[in-house]
């Protein structure tokens, strides 16, 4: 692998360089806390920028600067026509400063330039055009009804979609700016105003793209950012009395609290959660298609990927072949820094991440597992593991049964495909899951059977606008994209007229 990186963009140093506060009312404001997050680089362990750790005071001024301009319907009292072309406006900033906001994911996340360039801001451009169009779209039905009194009396009846209100949108750190797009496209989509917290560990692109919302024309107040911890900034966002809906993408663990809380109001909640995924692969499947379509749904950003595959179940008669297959395929992946353009592995995101993938491989290694390894990263820098294959682990393994969301796969022997359904569906996981097939019956059969949001078939992790997503059991509640996404940022109102 070449040592070349890529080289940093002037504008991208010097908005490193800033001292960044928050995002209210359509501008950067200084923090009321003096206290600072520091932002680190995953390859190399040093610190690359420091943003505002917001208290309980900021949030309250974001999510008011939001509340008035709903209130005030500056952007809800909009032609629907005319928010449309605002936000395609925006979309089209965010494409002209690609490169920007592709250098600054890699810096912070440390996942491949190229995948944050395909991924974070190629995709993200797509959701965003996406959901801009569902701003002209959104529909409601004319009732008949059958109302008798008075005598002879007669009735009109409809239902119109209305903006929800304020939103708190939660990003987490491993696609800050695709995830993020993915909480304020359909919030502005649907009129509502929105305050965004990005994980602590991943705050620039989103304060970067705040600032081309108002370059578009969003109107101040209706798209804030606030940068802070979970503890602090993140509760006092998501328990907030005029924050009417949480849309959260995190862990299952905090996603049970934030229910927890909004349920005292009963703020509306969207929760995209974990998952254990189980890729199934029956004996007729092909093995090229295999190798090639799980290696990238478990390894795609070092499998820091909610819908990644991270147990895989084979059919006895193809297990060696796809081991070995597996194992090849491994060791021949590039390791290094994601500022360069050859390595195809990277570091974690954070040290503490890092350190949690560690132990859970240190635990196996305890209890004698079978563990075939990549190669290493670059000596003593940076927050590297290598990409392994665990070989039918012990189900008493805290990685048999615990989402890793790292660079860590299981590979288990089954009898047959029944014995792989059930192992699958043994989880209380189930937000995604694929089975790999030559027989279409099968396909079928068994994508009905599988207890998870999202099946697929011969491929897994790669999703689209236009299909809906989200999780079964402990892998969270409600759907996003597809043609419906902003009947969850709505309210559905009836009006019913006597004539």
């Amino acid at each position: 692998m070449s040592d070349s990186q890529v080289a940093i963009l002037e504008r991208v140093q010097q908005f490193l360089a800033r001292q960044h506060g928050l995002f209210i009312d359509g501008a950067q404001q200084p923090s009321r806390s003096d206290k600072r997050l520091t932002v680190w680089n995953p390859a190399t362990g040093e610190a690359i920028a420091t943003t505002a750790d917001a208290n309980s005071a900021d949030v309250d001024s974001a999510v008011m600067s939001a509340w008035r301009a709903f209130v005030d319907r500056r952007w809800a009292g909009r032609l629907p026509a005319e928010r449309e072309r605002i936000l395609l406006r925006f979309t089209d900033l965010v494409e002209q400063h690609s490169e920007e906001l592709a250098q600054l994911e890699t810096l912070e996340q440390g996942k491949s330039i190229n995948i944050s360039r395909a991924f974070e801001v190629a995709c993200t451009l797509n959701w965003m055009r996406y959901t801009a169009g569902l701003t002209t779209k959104i529909t409601g039905q004319t009732l008949d009804v059958s109302i008798p009194l008075p005598p002879g009396a007669r009735y009109q009846a409809w239902t119109r979609k209305e903006p929800v209100g304020v939103v708190a949108g939660i990003v987490p750190w491993n696609f800050p700016l695709m995830i993020g797009m993915w909480k304020v496209m359909p919030a502005l989509a649907a009129g509502c105003s929105i305050v965004i917290k990005p994980s602590e560990t991943t705050p620039l692109t989103l304060l970067r793209v705040a600032e081309l919302a108002v370059e578009a024309g969003i109107p101040e107040g209706v798209f804030n950012v606030v940068t802070g911890s979970g503890a602090e900034c993140g509760a006092a966002l998501t328990s907030h009395p005029h924050v009417a809906k949480v849309s959260f993408t995190g862990s299952t663990q905090t996603g049970k609290q934030i229910a927890r809380t909004a349920a005292d109001r009963l703020t509306r909640v969207t929760l995209e959660l974990g998952g254990k995924n189980p890729a199934i692969v029956l004996k007729d499947a092909d093995p090229q298609w295999v190798i090639e379509g799980l290696m990238m749904g478990s390894f795609l950003n070092q499998g820091q990927v909610c819908a990644a595959s991270s147990r895989i179940y084979i059919e006895a008669p193809l297990f060696d072949t796809l081991v070995t297959g597996f194992e090849q395929a491994v060791k021949s992946l590039s390791v290094g820094p994601g500022m360069s353009e050859a390595a195809q592995i990277n570091p974690l995101a954070s040290r503490a991440h890092c350190d949690k993938v560690a132990a859970f491989l240190h635990d196996a290694q305890q209890h004698h597992a079978e563990l075939i390894h990549g190669n290493e990263g670059p000596g003593g820098q940076g927050y590297y593991i290598r990409p392994t294959l665990v070989v039918n682990p012990d189900a008493r393994l805290r990685l048999t049964r615990e989402e890793v969301f790292g660079p860590v796969v299981n590979l288990v022997r089954v009898a047959d495909g029944e014995e792989a359904l059930r192992l699958a569906n043994e989880t209380e996981y189930g937000l995604t899951a694929s089975v790999w097939t030559r027989d279409l019956s099968q396909a079928l059969g068994y994508s009905d059977r599988l207890q998870a949001g999202t099946v697929w078939v011969n491929s897994h992790t790669l999703i689209d606008p236009n299909l809906p997503f989200g999780g079964m059991k402990q892998s969270g509640t409600g759907r996003d994209f597809g043609t419906d996404w902003l009947d969850g940022w709505c309210e559905t109102k009836s009006v019913c007229v006597r004539y």
